[in-house]
């Protein structure tokens, strides 16, 4: 008994040297990787130095993430081709800053009207969402691996300089808006433009758009869209909820040992609870603030405006689909999903506190 317990021992240990040598001989890898969102934004940025620290410590220091400010090294909306091209080997981004050229890349950022954060990340993990996460870009021809970072809380649905009581305010209007809900926001007559966090307090300013939305209050303070426009509107219909990317470079993801591939998909899956909790934390203040201290009106939609924005989206969807085969089979994926979750949400939850 003894010997055999001697003999356990030294097995152990040669074990744990082999794989502290095989650790130490892992192959390292620095990721070069641009942003969408400056580090000076809240949940968006301010998280990805720690998440970057993260994974070099449990790497070992194997995995080094170098990132870039928004367009210091790639523009936010070319990170996708700099990265399937191997211009830079990584990159964070957003499914929707690529809707121009792949429409349903959107799907995987924000859906008009949900789902919300948990019903999204169901579909992601639990149904065939990553798998055609994936599907999308190699169909598409790009070389990348695509990984969930971040997940974000509903948005805001517009600062205006005005109330927006009624369908004709919206004619004419010149506003930034994102996504698939931009589309909506085009079918009522609004004249739609996607541009950069940074571009849009001055557009704001100087009166190239009438009215913007970005993102969540706490964001959105930090922009400083108050002093120019009073009126938020809730809820984010149009983002209930909004993923957020990493993308890899294929070749670069295929060189990773199958350990430290691992370890991106639970560092990324880990940074997404990280980031939702972050976000539901800090909006009630941000909100406080702005009606105490900035007189900003927070505004909630009528029933009739909210109609139309859901009966306009799903006109906006059906097109798409007809339009795009990948838009199409996601569509009816990811529709399917939600009619399932729907009956479990109708019963499992308590319902919705009527609005302030």
């Amino acid at each position: 008994m003894k010997n055999r317990a001697i003999l356990s021992v030294l097995i152990a240990g040669c074990i744990l040297a082999l794989a502290g040598v095989a650790q130490a001989q892992e192959k390292k890898v620095l990721l070069k990787a641009p942003l969408c969102f400056a580090t000076s934004l809240p949940v968006l940025g301010d998280t990805i130095p720690a998440f970057a620290e993260r994974v070099k410590t449990a790497s070992n220091g194997s995995i080094r993430i170098k990132y870039y400010e928004p367009g210091k090294l790639i523009p936010p909306f070319e990170i996708l081709g700099a990265v399937s091209s191997g211009k830079v080997n990584a990159g964070f981004g957003s499914g929707a800053y690529w809707q121009g050229k792949i429409p349903e890349a959107a799907l995987f950022s924000a859906v008009p009207f949900g789902p919300e954060a948990d019903e999204y990340l169901a579909w992601l993990y639990k149904g065939n969402g990553i798998a055609l996460y994936q599907e999308m870009y190699d169909t598409a021809g790009y070389n990348v691996k695509v990984l969930p970072y971040a997940v974000i809380s509903p948005e805001t649905s517009g600062w205006f300089k005005k109330p927006i009581n009624e369908p004709e305010d919206l004619k004419g209007l010149k506003m930034r808006f994102f996504g698939l809900g931009g589309k909506v926001m085009q079918k009522l007559g609004v004249a739609v433009s996607l541009m950069p966090a940074g571009e849009i307090f001055q557009a704001l300013e100087k009166g190239v758009i009438d009215a913007t939305e970005f993102s969540f209050p706490a964001i959105d303070q930090k922009l400083g869209f108050y002093k120019v426009v009073k009126y938020n509107y809730f809820p984010g219909w149009h983002q209930q909820a909004t993923i957020l990317e990493l993308l890899i470079n294929k070749d670069t993801w295929n060189s990773l040992s199958p350990s430290q591939q691992a370890l991106l998909e639970m560092a990324t899956k880990a940074n997404i609870v990280d980031t939702l909790s972050y976000c539901e934390a800090i909006q009630g203040a941000a909100i406080r603030e702005n009606i105490e201290k900035r007189g900003v009106h927070n505004m909630y939609w009528s029933d009739e405006m909210l109609g139309l924005f859901e009966s306009t989206w799903k006109e906006v969807a059906n097109e798409q689909a007809a339009q795009s085969p990948g838009f199409d089979k996601i569509w009816k994926d990811l529709t399917a999903f939600r009619a399932d979750y729907a009956y479990w949400k109708s019963l499992g939850f308590l319902p919705r506190q009527t609005k302030p």
